[in-house]
């Protein structure tokens, strides 16, 4: 059975996005056809400036909306990564094969340096590093499949190369996992910018449809989309992203197809209107299932307490394989 690992960061409350994009597929397809596991990545909530208890809030409320969403923990492992030591022990040996130009090459930290540098300030050195941690979490599970969104596909090759270089210089040691992509709404566009994706955000964005807004908010969010220029409802990811991007929303809900659906509608008024229903009634289950963990805050501690000892016992007789294999003596 293949293995798939993929996680959420606790820097923001989760999306619309980040379940068309991502947590769907996980419940309805990977927990099912793989030997799964989904982790809160709380250490990669440190490589920027954070509260701790804000993040120790957003860490619970991911689990909580995992779980939420469909994820069995009788079919898949659903942990929180910084309660497995093995992630860190991995991180720094794959940083000692990893490269300062490969670190600086990744468009992630290319962009935020930048923005950093322009106001006159720097990032953290976690920032750089943390593709590594990245790789670290996928690589200490041997896993196949890592399902992503396009914005991490580049971080997926990294975690490639860096098993296959370890592999050559140490012996076989890791599996040399590939990226899979949802075909529709993979990457669910802001509201209001529609040419920018719909991530998490620390603040209430008009553009941005988070999982436990209200019906009521979900419907004013998605009336007040941005369009395009024009009056006819068409399907073009490059001219018309306004109306592109409803229409991806629309077709991920409901299993449709954008392009046939742009010829349904005549006015865009329709199409928010039809788009904003779907998109409460897709999110309805979901958070009536998170108004009952929340409820029962025990049992999510024991899901994530059963899933970090599951995860440790599969993590760490790989990990330390890699340490003997690269040269350090083993724990008496």
């Amino acid at each position: 059975m293949k293995r798939v690992f993929s996680g959420v960061k606790p820097t923001g409350h989760l999306t619309l996005g980040n379940y068309l994009g991502a947590m769907r597929r996980w419940s309805a397809v990977d927990q099912h056809e793989a030997d799964a596991l989904f982790c809160i990545v709380d250490l990669h909530a440190l490589t920027v400036d954070h509260d701790p208890g804000r993040v120790r809030r957003l860490s619970r409320q991911a689990a909580t909306l995992l779980l939420a969403s469909g994820l069995d923990p009788k079919l898949c492992t659903v942990f929180v990564q910084s309660q497995v030591d093995e992630h860190a022990r991995l991180s720094y040996l794959l940083e000692c094969v990893a490269t300062d130009g490969e670190m600086r090459r990744m468009i992630q930290y290319k962009e935020k340096a930048a923005a950093e540098r322009a106001r006159g300030g720097s990032v953290r050195l976690s920032l750089l590093t943390y593709p590594v941690l990245m790789a670290a979490d996928i690589l200490a599970y041997g896993t196949d499949e890592v399902p992503v969104g396009d914005d991490q596909a580049q971080h997926v090759e990294l975690t490639r190369d860096l098993a296959v270089r370890f592999n050559q210089r140490y012996g076989q040691s890791f599996v040399v996992p590939r990226a899979t992509r949802a075909e529709v709404a993979a990457r669910v566009m802001n509201l209001q910018e529609p040419t920018s994706k719909m991530g998490k955000s620390d603040d209430v964005g008009p553009g941005i449809v988070y999982l436990l807004d209200e019906p009521e908010v979900i419907r004013k969010k998605v009336m007040r989309a941005v369009t395009d220029s024009g009056r006819d409802v068409a399907y073009d990811r490059e001219a018309r992203p306004g109306v592109s991007n409803l229409l991806e929303i629309l077709s991920a809900c409901e299993g449709g197809n954008p392009e046939a659906l742009a010829g349904v509608y005549e006015t865009y008024g329709s199409l928010k209107k039809d788009t904003a229903e779907a998109v409460v009634e897709l999110l309805r289950p979901v958070q009536q299932r998170h108004k009952e963990l929340c409820a029962d805050p025990a049992y999510v501690e024991g899901v994530l307490r059963d899933g970090a000892e599951k995860a440790r016992e599969m993590a760490r007789p790989r990990v330390d394989a890699a340490y003997r294999a690269i040269g350090l003596l083993p724990a008496a």
